[in-house]
């Protein structure tokens, strides 16, 4: 059986932790720009990747779009020329739903062109829809395109493009188990890497819980024996409690700042600490970051590691930095450190 030619695409500053993922259903071809582009045998495994925002099958590349508009009848030609039966029976190989109704396009380009990614969009979108006989819904000026639809992706870097049609029928991102949120909520995809950067451990400790986001998805990816959130704000903990039902974590009502666990009592933290931009602190915490690296040096065991998202690259007293990933979220450029017992 041939391979499928596929592309996951991931937020910015996590893609080696993607590919690493990756790596366990097929063969990583290249990096890029929030992608990793491999091959994998056609199967629905490939929508178990956690630390990827959306993967799709790829249909076809064009080099020379350079900038000028020619690029788009280059785009055009390309897509002409694509084996669509193959796109097609590679998405249905690997979990996707076999029809749809209508075409939608998304594109992202990358440099000062003649053209935007509604142009490009547009280009796409009229060869797809003339050679599978669907209609085409245009994003142009912001329209949101219907539900259920058959969603491709063209993605411009230098010179080159690839057009992908995406293989679940939502973004891989939008897990089905968080249906409560909070404002600063984690991106799924970035916790889940987050957590494979932690590594496995017996007993984990989100003390920042939130949503619940990093609690559950170490649940259900089995990073611990026992997954423990905790949060001082009880509307956070009750949209935790309702988004984790069923996965088996043990949730409190605690400030992060006075945890009630024994010293030396986790061997793994991972926490997105809220730093008065989108959530302010309360409890202890108010009074300082200082408070909850206290706590988390407290209860870590001595051979424990510190997974965190921060607003900054910092050493907090008492940890040593292993790693440090700068990420782009949401205009945001925060860093993702690893930190272990100083």
């Amino acid at each position: 059986m041939t391979a499928a030619r596929l592309v996951a695409r991931c937020v910015r500053g996590v893609e080696e932790v993607l590919a690493d993922e990756v790596g366990g259903l097929g063969t990583v071809r290249a990096v890029g720009h929030r992608e990793v582009r491999f091959t994998a045998r056609a199967d629905p495994a490939v929508l178990g990747l956690t630390t990827a925002d959306d993967v799709f099958v790829v249909a076809t590349e064009a080099d020379g779009i350079g900038r000028a508009r020619a690029g788009l009848d280059r785009l055009r030609y390309a897509v002409a020329a694509a084996d669509l039966d193959r796109v097609l029976r590679d998405r249905e190989g690997c979990g996707g739903p076999p029809g749809a109704g209508t075409i939608d396009v998304s594109a992202s380009v990358l440099g000062r062109r003649a053209f935007n990614r509604y142009d490009l969009e547009d280009a796409a979108g009229a060869v797809l829809s003339r050679r599978l006989g669907l209609p085409y819904r245009s994003r142009r000026g912001g329209v949101r395109p219907p539900e259920g639809g058959s969603s491709w992706r063209v993605t411009v870097v230098d010179d080159r493009a690839t057009v992908a049609l995406r293989i679940p029928a939502r973004p891989l991102h939008r897990r089905s188990y968080k249906a409560a949120s909070v404002p600063g909520t984690l991106h799924p995809p970035l916790a889940a890497a987050m957590l494979r950067l932690a590594g496995p451990g017996k007993v984990l400790l989100d003390p920042c819980c939130g949503a619940g986001t990093i609690a559950v998805e170490a649940a259900l990816a089995g990073t611990a024996a026992r997954v423990l959130g905790s949060d001082a704000d009880p509307a956070a903990l009750a949209a935790s409690v309702a988004n984790g039902r069923g996965a088996g974590v043990i949730w409190a009502l605690a400030d992060a700042g006075a945890l009630p666990l024994a010293d030396g009592a986790v061997d793994r933290v991972v926490v997105n600490p809220p730093w008065a931009r989108q959530v302010r602190p309360r409890g202890c915490l108010a009074g300082g970051p200082d408070r909850l690296w206290r706590e988390v040096r407290r209860v870590l065991a001595p051979a424990g590691r510190v997974v965190a998202l921060l607003p900054e690259p910092c050493a907090p007293a008492g940890l040593v930095v292993e790693r440090v990933l700068p990420v782009s979220l949401f205009g945001a450029h925060p860093v993702v450190a690893v930190l272990a017992s100083g």
